[in-house]
């Protein structure tokens, strides 16, 4: 009766029904019209994002297809915040890809159905409980992204970050596969749970064992980008058109922390001490390269790119301060604070690209660093929406990123890796610098731009939603912290 049971799936089957549906429309529009592909992907969004929320508001735990995918409370409500990031990203990014004929002509609306496709495949690896249905998700989302790197074909920027993302994409996914391979011969079973119970009686192949654990988390962390394989993050992030580096930077991060917390806490928790300290080093170097490096950059997203190299670190001290001996509240605290993290971070990062693309125009890319001079003469209310969004990223309060940052500090500390926090402090305070280098530019220095900004009403609805709304998790923490939390102690006791 189990393999019937399709209640589960039902997000995933109206998500690919409708990606079917929006195709076969867009066939037929002309590139005036093609506003209804992005109020069919949004419309679609809106009622996935409806399914998953009732799903998660029942807080039950279910199956389907031989319990190889999962519907439980953490997969919903990253589901949920899955779809409010690509809904946010396809609304800032209308215009650009208008500009920018990345919607228009022989590519027509693959932009919007591309991102469609590649949140599918989050889905599938949000609610994946199976080895395989892991990697099928994650291939149906990278596939996915290296060709909206590549949708700019004359460009030879995107064009060669594309090449260099699909590449070392590749190379991450032969390594996470092959180290599946390996828990699967010392095991018998690619059964998250399955996987774990074999594990637990301890007559396995425990070299073996060990090797497929490296691979794996080098497979998650080249996901992850976070060093030492992050070689593709800089390059890829400022490559690529800006509406796909927040595509990018954006849900592939919910989805990735999910199938983190799948592999390795559900599968491989008899090997958390293993793994932790692996985590442990990735985490150091990650936060220590990514703030330094991103001191010197001009390109701010370059700088973007190597900030989401040191809140991935930030992020994994999160994971590793986790005590996989129980389901209560202190050993989930760690776990729950690394979600609320990932949360928090996207919600940000969505904001930022926005009003990156804000200043961008036909004709013009708003990169670099001196693009956000005077942003205060020309719009006060977007440069304190900025201005909040740069607090976020360096933690200071009261905005959302420092309950982020200061949930995280106090799951390391009750481990009693007091050396770590404070290492995790210093490299943040470092970190403060290029972020509070960008207020100083929109509030201090003379615009090189006078022009008026001219913010369609959706993209100006929506972005100023997004920075009170970093404000107010700030201030009032609580209850996503709650939800978060409860999301973990439930999926890990079910």
């Amino acid at each position: 009766m189990n393999n019937l049971n399709l209640t589960p799936v039902l997000p995933e089957i109206f998500l690919a029904v409708a990606i079917m549906g929006i195709l076969l429309v867009d066939l037929f529009l002309k590139d005036e019209k093609r506003n209804v592909t992005y109020a069919l992907s949004i419309i679609a969004m809106v009622v996935c994002g409806a399914m998953s929320f009732c799903d998660f508001s029942s807080g039950t735990t279910s199956y389907a297809f031989n319990n190889m995918f999962v519907s439980d409370p953490m997969a919903n409500l990253m589901k949920v915040f899955s779809f409010v990031a690509v809904a946010l990203t396809l609304i800032y990014s209308r215009q650009y890809a208008t500009d920018r004929q990345m919607v228009n002509g022989q590519q027509g609306g693959e932009f919007y159905l591309l991102s469609l496709f590649s949140l599918l495949g989050q889905m599938v690896m949000i609610s994946a409980n199976n080895f395989l249905i892991i990697y099928l998700g994650l291939e149906m989302m990278s596939l996915s992204l290296y060709a909206l790197v590549a949708m700019r074909r004359n460009h030879a920027i995107s064009t060669e970050a594309a090449m260099k993302y699909f590449v070392l994409g590749a190379l991450a996914s032969g390594f996470l596969l092959y180290g599946i391979s390996m828990l699967y011969g010392a095991t018998g079973s690619l059964d998250l749970s399955e996987v774990s119970r074999a594990i637990a009686t301890g007559a396995v192949n425990k070299p073996v064992l060990i090797f497929g654990v490296v691979f794996v988390v080098a497979g998650l962390a080249f996901k992850l980008g976070v060093v030492p394989f992050h070689m593709w993050v800089p390059d890829v992030y400022q490559g690529a058109p800006t509406a796909v580096t927040l595509l990018l930077g954006g849900a592939p991060k919910l989805a990735t922390f999910a199938i983190t917390i799948r592999l390795l806490v559900e599968g491989l928790s008899a090997l958390s001490v293993d793994w932790q300290q692996m985590l442990m080093i990735l985490a150091v170097l990650s936060m220590a390269i990514g703030n330094i490096t991103a001191i010197v950059q001009t390109n701010i997203k370059r700088m973007l790119a190597y900030s989401t190299i040191s809140q991935m670190g930030f992020l994994l001290l999160g994971l590793l301060s986790g005590v996989v001996t129980g389901a209560d509240g202190s050993t989930t605290n760690g776990y729950g604070a690394a979600m609320f993290y990932s949360i928090s971070y996207v919600l940000t990062t969505l904001g930022v690209f926005g009003v990156i693309m804000l200043l961008s125009r036909a004709g013009f890319e708003a990169e670099n660093i001196d693009d956000f001079k005077g942003l205060n003469q020309r719009s006060p209310w977007f440069a304190l929406v900025m201005l909040l969004l740069m607090f976020s990223l360096a933690g200071v309060p009261p905005v959302v990123g420092f309950y982020a940052k200061l949930s995280v500090l106090q799951a390391v500390l009750s481990t009693g890796q007091i050396w770590l926090a404070v290492i995790a402090v210093m490299f943040s305070l470092i970190g403060a610098y290029y972020y509070l280098r960008i207020v100083k530019v929109m509030y201090f220095d003379e615009p090189v731009d006078t022009s008026k900004l001219v913010v369609s009403k959706d993209v100006s609805a929506a972005l100023s939603i997004n920075g009170v709304a970093i404000l107010a998790l700030g201030i009032m923490p609580g209850p996503l912290m709650a939800a978060c939390t409860a999301a973990i102690v439930k999926t890990l006791a079910s």
